[in-house]
């Protein structure tokens, strides 16, 4: 009979980290313009905004709306079949690259919200992020079809192919993309194999700070097909503990494999360099946003957040196929990265 362990050490990996927090100035102002945004769509699910109630916004009016749209898209079609999940990445998707088309009468309410919200961005964005942007979060929405499919097929990736597909999942490379939303780098600069490579470490180091932290809450409720930790025990045949270390010693890898890549940047010229230097920092600092949005909100420890984040013992909640919370709360999920 298996035996599980009654509590969860989560190992603190960020400790050290040289991006601290910062808080965006324009937090309350925009806050108050987004949540009002969300709530104008009356008929999305009262479930769905009572759980959008208990987050906090921090970041621009384009960004924090954009984070309630993915997270609305995963909070649909994590409900859904794999078909229904491919309908609703349609519809987003065609609301995305048509932002001035009337969405057809009945159609989900997330083709409106993504319509209004694409058009408010392209008046945000400089003209080479607006494309990438567009590309990268068209990735994003296929991959999440695709990650359906793995679900109800109780599909498992390798370790390697794993990381492969979170990046496009998480969504965090579209956040990558709009660490400065204002910048034209040129496409020679953010192709650049240094830049790339920089991109997908930060984006690792999002993953396996994730995935250590939202375990728990995944594999209570039967959907941590996708998760790194999951992942690591299978192919490792590691139980829990073990996996959470090996998380822990291959962030620190990554992270200096990120400090060490600074380093490695060529110049491209003067004004090119600054642009460049800000956007890296953007990547350092949404690694760190990241980490701090998981203790924030109740979505992952419920109201056991702070007491986490200070122990780092969480108690292993029961594998079961419903939902579930740290403390008996409702589940919460959560819009809008901390900065």
């Amino acid at each position: 009979m298996e035996t599980r362990p009654k509590m969860i050490y989560l190992p603190d990996t960020m400790t050290n980290w040289p991006w601290p927090r910062t808080i965006n100035p324009h937090f309350e102002a925009v806050k108050i313009e987004a949540d009002a945004w969300f709530h104008s769509f009356k008929a999305l699910d009262a479930e769905i905004l009572e759980a959008f109630d208990k987050c906090g916004a921090e970041n621009l009016r384009v960004g924090c709306e954009m984070m309630d749209i993915q997270l609305f898209v995963d909070e649909v079609t994590d409900r859904s079949t794999a078909a229904g999940a491919n309908g609703i990445v349609d519809i987003v998707i065609d609301a995305l690259h048509n932002p001035h088309k009337i969405r057809p009468e009945g159609e989900h309410i997330i083709g409106e919200m993504m319509r209004q919200c694409s058009a408010r961005a392209i008046q945000t964005m400089s003209m080479t992020c607006q494309r990438r942007f567009i590309d990268v979060f068209t990735t994003y929405l296929r991959s999440v079809a695709v990650e359906a499919i793995d679900r109800e097929q109780k599909h498992y990736r390798s370790i390697d192919e794993n990381f492969k597909h979170r990046r496009e999942t998480s969504g965090v490379l579209v956040w990558f993309v709009l660490c400065r939303m204002e910048m034209d780098l040129p496409d020679e600069v953010f192709y650049h194999p240094a830049i790339v490579d920089m991109v997908e470490c930060a984006a690792d180091l999002v993953t396996v700070e994730n995935d250590m932290l939202s375990w728990n809450r995944e594999q209570a409720s039967g959907n941590d097909h996708n998760s790194l930790i999951t992942v690591v025990m299978l192919e490792l045949g590691l139980e829990i503990g073990s996996a959470m270390g090996w998380a822990a010693a291959y962030h620190t890898k990554l992270k200096k494999r990120f400090i060490d890549g600074l380093a490695k940047i060529p110049s491209w010229g003067p004004s090119t360099d600054i642009l460049v230097k800000e956007y890296l920092d953007g990547l350092g600092n949404w690694v760190r946003a990241s980490n701090v949005w998981s203790f924030d909100i109740q979505r992952y420890f419920g109201t056991m957040s702070a007491e986490i984040q200070q122990t780092r013992f969480v108690p292993l909640l029961p594998r079961a196929h419903c939902k579930a919370s740290i403390r008996g709360d409702e589940d919460h999920t959560d819009s809008r990265h901390s900065q």
